[in-house]
């Protein structure tokens, strides 16, 4: 049954603030049909959770159309993907997804106790059939063909400073594996928070939701969740932005520095070309 189409049981209800907006937000999600896909609805339009839609933006996943905008959807999209859901419809009250601990820590525990609906066709698969790169500065993201039909992540970071330094993982997507980083917690250097604040980001931003690295400590009470949090976080991430791809996609990414706008690349690079694919 780990190929069949899923949604949700019935409808769940978040709330919270925006990261960025630091605005009260309300979401719900919604069971959907066969081969509808993800959605989400705001202001009674709807906008496909689609790599066309997707824009560059600063430290956040957007989607984008004529008249809509919706900003930081990246781990609900993650818990989506963790958990094998390919239908779904997701209302909201605000432009942006609600950052809660700023993990899809709750995103993923609500809908296992609420239920997933296996439905009767099996969901439809990317394979990635060429070598495709992108990259940027010293950062780059990869894809290759892999013999067995998984995605695995090889994931890559170095901040150069006194505590999170440099980390690496080897991720293998299952639901299994993801419940090994699903609550890893977005962070950021408290040195970066005043260019952040000053480009109007992160006003929604606490201690209760990202971690804060201050030298060579963390400011948050309580410590990490996971030795390596912070990498886990990025991959989480990189699922949640893969997932635009709209399909669970089959191959080996492996990326040094990534990030949400590499990510995008790395997608519409394997779109520009039919060849670069299978649909299976």
């Amino acid at each position: 049954m780990i190929n069949q189409q899923k949604t949700i049981s019935k409808n769940i209800k978040f709330s919270g603030i925006g990261l960025h907006t630091g605005e009260p937000v309300e979401i719900t999600l919604m069971p959907s049909d066969i081969d509808s896909g993800i959605s989400f609805i705001i202001n009674n339009k709807k906008i496909k959770a689609s790599w066309k839609n997707a824009e560059v933006s600063q430290l956040c996943t957007k989607l984008m159309t004529k008249n809509v905008q919706l900003s930081t959807i990246e781990h609900l999209m993650s818990a989506l993907s963790g958990l094998g859901i390919t239908n779904l419809n997701i209302k909201t009250t605000s432009s942006e997804m609600p950052i809660l601990d700023g993990s899809s820590k709750d995103f993923v525990e609500m809908i296992i106790k609420v239920g997933i609906t296996i439905q009767k066709k099996k969901k439809k698969i990317l394979k990635v059939k060429k070598i495709l790169s992108y990259e940027q500065s010293n950062k780059y993201i990869k894809i290759s063909p892999i013999e067995n039909e998984q995605l695995v992540i090889d994931y890559t970071i170095d901040y150069k400073d006194d505590f999170i330094k440099k980390q690496s993982l080897i991720y293998k997507h299952s639901d299994k594996n993801y419940k090994n980083i699903y609550k890893a917690r977005t962070f950021c250097l408290h040195q970066d928070l005043e260019k952040i604040f000053s480009m109007g980001l992160a006003k929604g931003g606490s201690l209760d939701n990202a971690i804060v690295v201050s030298g060579n400590k963390i400011l948050n009470q309580g410590g990490l969740r996971y030795e390596n949090e912070f990498v886990k976080h990025k991959v989480l991430d990189c699922i949640g932005d893969l997932y635009l791809s709209e399909y669970s996609i089959y191959g080996k990414i492996s990326t040094y520095g990534g990030g949400h706008e590499l990510n995008l690349m790395l997608l519409r690079k394997i779109f520009s070309n039919q060849n670069n694919y299978d649909i299976i």
